[in-house]
């Protein structure tokens, strides 16, 4: 009989409940956007998707997996994501004990989630050592190292969106760092930077709109992309050149864009490559879109109760 998993993928612009099985199929999966002013708010829709996805379940589940926007610090089972300011050093482990008691909790930040997810049955299946990025609202990712999760000593291994990748007049970042990938390639950043050059565009302009535009071959977006895809691309060679990994999965909202990201990302690969071992690095996009996070924790927890 199958085991069935509540997963919770929290966010900045939205915060995702699924019940998934062990065949990691989702089978009930609810969203809402997230509310940032509050942390009483913040875990107010927490809780709201996770009773929405429960009542959804076709049966009982038998552990909880979380994913969070990061900082996470998996031994005191806190977050601090950087886009919820509200919710620095917030308890959200044991919060959700709290609110099911009879149930093993595990919290993992969303980038190793992702990569969780992508690995076991998405694009990176079969994978020796990969590395999961989401490139969207923010840049994150995670890495599976010798086909296991390595979230390292406190579950923030595979910050690559912090990666500095502007050493000169990089933009502040929100991690208290300058010329992070992060200020170059996430949406709103890669919009700012197009606005900045000229790019006349309405106010509730985001990255699908620059994308539109780029593929109408407006030169400033497509310039945009370019440079995004540049700032990527070194932040995923110095990852595989530290880690010897054979794959690189990109999903998230940028990704979206398809060869406008990708083409310039394996560009920079081709022309910083110069080490035999990462010769035959593969970067793919991601196979699971926006369902990674929730199944890769889903997988956590299932770990979690079948060793």
């Amino acid at each position: 009989m199958a085991r069935t998993v509540l997963a919770v993928d929290v966010g900045g612009t939205k915060i995702a409940a699924g019940v998934v099985d062990d065949s990691g199929q989702v089978l009930a999966a609810v969203s809402r956007p997230t509310p940032t002013d509050h942390p009483e708010s913040t875990f107010g829709a927490v809780r709201a998707a996770i009773d929405e996805a429960l009542a959804a379940a076709p049966a009982p589940v038998e552990a909880v997996g979380i994913a969070s926007a990061g900082p996470v610090d998996v031994t005191a089972g806190s977050v601090g994501p950087i886009n919820i300011p509200s919710w620095q050093g917030f308890p959200l482990r044991d919060r959700v004990r709290a609110v099911l008691p009879d149930l093993p909790v595990t919290l993992a930040g969303d980038g190793l989630c992702m990569a969780v997810g992508e690995h076991w049955m998405g694009t990176g299946r079969g994978s020796a050592s990969m590395l999961g990025m989401v490139v969207s609202t923010g840049v994150g990712g995670g890495l599976v190292l010798d086909g296991r999760p390595y979230g390292g000593r406190t579950g923030n291994a595979g910050h690559i969106g912090h990666i500095v990748v502007e050493t000169t007049d990089g933009w502040p970042c929100t991690c208290g760092g300058h010329g992070c990938v992060e200020t170059v390639a996430s949406g709103p950043n890669l919009v700012r930077w197009a606005r900045r050059q000229g790019w006349q565009a309405p106010d509730h302009a985001d990255a699908a709109h620059l994308a539109a535009a780029a593929r109408a071959g407006d030169e400033i977006p497509l310039a945009a992309f370019a440079r995004g895809g540049r700032a990527v691309g070194l932040a995923v060679i110095a990852t595989a050149v530290v880690c010897d990994l054979d794959l690189v999965v990109v999903g998230g909202g940028v990704a979206q864009a398809g060869d406008l990201l990708f083409d310039p990302l394996r560009a920079a690969l081709a022309g910083h490559t110069g080490l035999s071992f990462v010769h035959s690095l593969r970067v793919e996009p991601a196979g699971l879109r926006q369902r990674a996070g929730l199944v890769g924790a889903a997988a956590l927890a299932l770990e979690s109760i079948t060793g």
